[in-house]
């Protein structure tokens, strides 16, 4: 079984368990959406809309909601030193197609519930005071130098060396002064 429907200005052929890419449609990743637009359902028989077909509509699940490669516009007018650069990434959302409905029936499919995050593991400091918490803890801290050290292996400042007896020659490369 097979429908046509229309999202975005566009219209997709799609079956059970395609995969689509459409304009950006409105849900979170794993959420079930509907399109209520149909205009055709084909299969055994075929149904054809005018312009959509009442009661039927199409179930699909959001795998990703993503923007699509940059394009870019450049709009360039010779000899007048003018140009425009202008990019745009298109957003898009990623379905699964799950089912096709006919007769105004809802979906049997329902939503994936979301992944709960992983817990970070807790460190927990040793305090001050507690002597069997320093034995467990790692003596790398203490044994570090201090940063002050760097700045003693810097060299010496070399003297400044005089400057030689001034020349006659111009600085700007031309002809200078004539004598």
């Amino acid at each position: 079984m097979f429908a046509v429907i229309r999202t975005g200005g566009k219209q997709y052929r799609v079956a059970a368990e395609d995969v689509i890419k459409v304009e950006k449609v409105k849900g979170d990743p794993g959420e079930i959406v509907q399109f209520g637009e149909v205009l055709v359902v084909g299969g055994d028989d075929v149904t054809l809309g005018v312009p959509t077909i009442a009661g039927a509509s199409v179930a699909a699940e959001v795998l990703e909601q993503g923007r699509g490669a940059k394009v870019i516009a450049f709009k360039k007018r010779r000899r007048k030193n003018s140009r425009r650069k202008r990019g745009h990434r298109q957003e898009f959302t990623l379905l699964r197609v799950t089912e096709i409905l006919t007769d105004g029936a809802k979906p049997t499919v329902t939503a994936r519930p979301k992944p709960e995050p992983k817990p970070k593991p807790v460190v927990t400091e040793p305090d001050d005071g507690d002597e069997s918490a320093e034995s467990t803890a790692p003596k790398a801290k203490a044994a570090k130098k201090p940063a002050a050290k760097k700045a003693d292996k810097k060299p010496a400042k070399k003297a400044d060396k005089k400057p030689d007896k001034k020349t006659d020659k111009p600085k700007s490369g031309g002809k200078g002064k004539k004598k």
